[in-house]
């Protein structure tokens, strides 16, 4: 197989991308990265997250401000360089939003993918690994979810916009040999980079659980809310697979090396912990690791939520050689370490800064 040296990565100003650059930067790769900066802090050509990682390892990134729906543009770049593969993160991905606005996200999500899969193919640059999702898996029959699980069953409009895309591949590599794609079906990444200069700064209402706990612990916000308590789980509330954001980083630089050693036209791979938390222990572990009280109140459940889902990640462990290593502590002192340094996600200025640059954006 050729070696990969230059990776393309959509959506690299994002939580999961950023750190995934970062971990790209540091395996030696070189990175061109795109971002639109819908669920990122940048503008023009300049992405707040990918400066600090300039700064963390100290090594340089392309960037450009692209939106995948812009072809031209985005055949622009290719012509610009040579890549060795794409790593596909650009998504809307709020499954709340999705449900009250589904065709911005079918437009945004599937017909991003499918401009990206033919300028690819048009530069000759037929390796991918793409960013899935666990909802493909829609409301699991069993537990926990390996990768034979059945899918297409899903309950969200977020989640389908993942499950068409997988189909869209499986259909590309058949209608030609020369793709070979790793799709990684993420469980709920969480936390940061340990430096607490990179973490997830969310631009919308919409957010995850750990920012929203995190805003109540600032004062942000008066209370969590927590939606549904009346699941048939130990405590009442949801349960989920939460993986460190830098284990999730990691699985990236594994896919890479597998496609750098087999060609294997499409392989999935679970990427989670393993371990199923409820939403109640995770806010008592936040509140342990921080010392920190999170009031909070019971909601009803929210439509298209899933009771509960943890992963099986042993293919990952036997084939990418690849296992979550971080704790649900590691994952709430690293993400409380970057909240506490910047309060206000990319755009504070407090942050102590490297080399006399301010964090302003």
């Amino acid at each position: 197989m050729a070696d990969i040296k230059t990776v393309f990565v959509t959506g690299g100003a994002g939580y999961i991308g950023s750190h995934c650059v970062l971990s790209l930067l540091e395996a030696g790769y070189d990175v061109v990265a795109i971002d639109n900066f819908a669920n990122s802090v940048g503008k023009e050509q300049a992405a707040a997250s990918l400066d600090r990682v300039r700064r963390i390892t100290g090594k340089e990134i392309t960037f450009y401000k692209c939106d995948l729906l812009d072809v031209q543009q985005l055949d622009g770049i290719f012509d610009k360089h040579t890549f060795d593969c794409v790593i596909h993160f650009a998504a809307v991905k709020s499954v709340g939003e999705s449900m009250k606005q589904p065709l911005m996200y079918y437009k945004n999500n599937i017909i991003g993918a499918m401009n990206l899969l033919e300028v690819m193919a048009s530069h000759g640059c037929y390796q991918l690994v793409f960013s899935s999702s666990c909802t493909v898996y829609g409301n699991p029959s069993s537990l926990p979810i390996t990768e034979s699980h059945p899918i297409g069953n899903v309950t969200n409009v977020y989640g389908r916009t993942k499950y068409f895309i997988e189909e869209i591949l499986r259909d590309v590599v058949n209608s030609e040999q020369r793709w070979n794609i790793v799709s990684l079906r993420y469980f709920n990444p969480v936390g940061a980079h340990s430096s607490g200069l990179i973490g997830e700064d969310p631009t919308t209402n919409f957010s995850n659980l750990m920012p929203y706990i995190a805003q109540v612990a600032l004062g942000k916000k008066p209370k969590l809310s927590i939606y549904g308590g009346d699941y048939a789980t130990p405590d009442g509330t949801g349960i989920r697979d939460y993986v460190h954001v830098m284990d999730l980083a990691e699985g990236h630089v594994a896919a890479l090396k597998k496609l750098q050693s087999k060609h294997a036209h499409l392989q999935i791979y679970n990427l989670g912990s393993g371990q199923g938390t409820s939403v109640l222990d995770f806010v008592k572990t936040f509140e342990k690791v921080t010392g920190v009280k999170i009031p909070y109140t019971i909601e009803a459940r929210r439509y298209g939520d899933i009771e509960s889902m943890y992963a099986n990640c042993d293919f990952a462990k036997v084939d990418l050689g690849w296992t979550a290593k971080y704790t649900l502590e590691d994952m709430c002192k690293d993400f409380w370490k970057w909240q506490t340094m910047n309060p206000n996600g990319y755009k504070s200025n407090d942050t102590a800064s490297m080399n006399g640059k301010t964090d302003e954006h």
